[in-house]
């Protein structure tokens, strides 16, 4: 809306008297000292003069402030409110390893998860719109078409496009860089004085979330497929055996609602896709099945591609069941840690949490208690370490899929 300023020249002096002159006693009013009674036509003139006299009374005062005073009263929402109103945050992102990664029905990512976190403080949904390139997303937030943006832009761009920005590592690059993620993820946003800046500055370099942001990057960790060797015995198992049991991965996915690149991920941790893989303790088969999963899933040949790859796929369904309570966000990170250390001791973890008032629903909760006490349970490296490689090799199958 167009502002427009009212430029009135009215000395104190006159309007001092005009004041007066409205004030005076009328000879029409009632004396308050008189018993008289008046009748209803006279309170209703009464009644209307006053009326009159104060909207005159607000007139002159509003015509006397200054012009700039008046011109505020059309300023723009700040952003804060608009999603405190909305109840909605929407974030402009550009994909990479460092920032969210959407995986058939969900996203999730270090930047992306951050984000989350902050979003569920302050009590909203998160709208994500995802841009080619980081100009992009970041001249959607400028246009207002975005609360705020997830991306890893240089300093310089952001200056150009006259917006403020904040590193999620809060000066700790190095504990990004040590798991592959890009030292710069940033949020940004368009003024340095909106709430949503202040509190998201507060939020992200809190010492407690600083923690908390190292863990995530931990469980983000982009290294393992960066080395030569990795990522040639990952390519070479994917084009050499995946064809083989792609069908059967696919059949099963359909049977037990999974997305099948993500049974392939398992099959790849669990054992390099190989349907005659044995271990020293006694699990077989392309998913490493123990005699009693087998048993209690209906396979009865652990080395039947078709059946192994059945046989997970029927008890990661119930992994996901057992935690229908987790957002789904973080469902699948709970079902897999319940697939490899069994399902109760991962609600005794959950317990433990819930007694120290932390979110027992919150995978980012679960792996930093994991981390914490992984010197005193082996268990619980192992357990990291899985969760951790199969999202590692889902994000890269997925991109090589596509």
């Amino acid at each position: 809306m167009q502002r427009i300023t009212y430029r009135v020249k009215v000395s104190a002096q006159g309007a001092k008297r005009r004041i007066s002159y409205l004030l005076r006693p009328s000879k029409g009013l009632l004396s308050t000292k008189s018993n008289f009674v008046p009748s209803v036509t006279s309170i209703q003139a009464s009644r209307f003069t006053k009326t009159k006299r104060l909207m005159q009374l607000s007139s002159i005062a509003f015509l006397s402030l200054p012009a700039e005073s008046l011109t505020t009263m059309n300023a723009p929402m700040p952003t804060y409110d608009h999603v405190m109103l909305q109840k909605t945050l929407t974030i402009a992102a550009v994909p990479g390893d460092s920032t969210y990664f959407a995986t058939d029905g969900f996203q999730h990512g270090f930047g992306y998860d951050l984000v989350r976190s902050y979003a569920n403080e302050l009590g909203v949904t998160i709208n994500l719109k995802a841009y080619a390139n980081e100009e992009a997303a970041l001249k959607a937030l400028r246009l207002g078409s975005a609360d705020m943006a997830l991306t890893t832009a240089s300093t310089q761009l952001k200056n150009e496009l006259g917006l403020s920005s904040i590193n999620v590592s809060c000066g700790y690059d190095s504990s990004l860089t040590k798991n592959g993620l890009h030292p710069k993820v940033s949020w940004t946003f368009k003024q340095a004085d909106d709430p949503l800046s202040q509190k998201a500055s507060y939020f992200l370099c809190d010492n407690i979330k600083l923690e908390n942001t190292q863990n995530l990057a931990a469980f983000y960790n982009q290294n393992l497929l960066k080395d030569a060797y990795s990522q040639e015995h990952f390519q070479k198992t994917l084009t050499e055996k995946l064809p083989d049991y792609q069908t059967s991965f696919e059949t099963q996915a359909q049977s037990y609602n999974h997305d099948w690149e993500l049974l392939v991920a398992m099959g790849y941790q669990e054992s390099h896709l190989d349907a005659d893989a044995v271990s020293p303790t006694g699990v077989r088969g392309l998913m490493m099945l123990t005699s009693n999963t087998a048993e209690a899933m209906g396979v009865s040949n652990r080395v039947d591609p078709l059946q192994s790859i059945g046989g997970g796929a029927k008890y990661l369904k119930e992994m996901k069941t057992n935690f229908a309570d987790v957002p789904k966000t973080d469902r699948i990170w709970f079902a897999l840690a319940a697939y490899n250390m069994g399902p109760n001791a991962l609600k005794r973890i959950q317990s433990k949490l819930t007694s120290q008032g932390i979110d027992d629903k919150n995978w980012a909760n679960i792996y930093a208690y994991l981390s914490k006490n992984q010197a005193s349970n082996s268990r619980y490296v192992q357990c990291m370490q899985y969760v951790s490689n199969i999202r590692s090799y889902l994000e890269s199958i997925k991109t090589q899929m596509v």
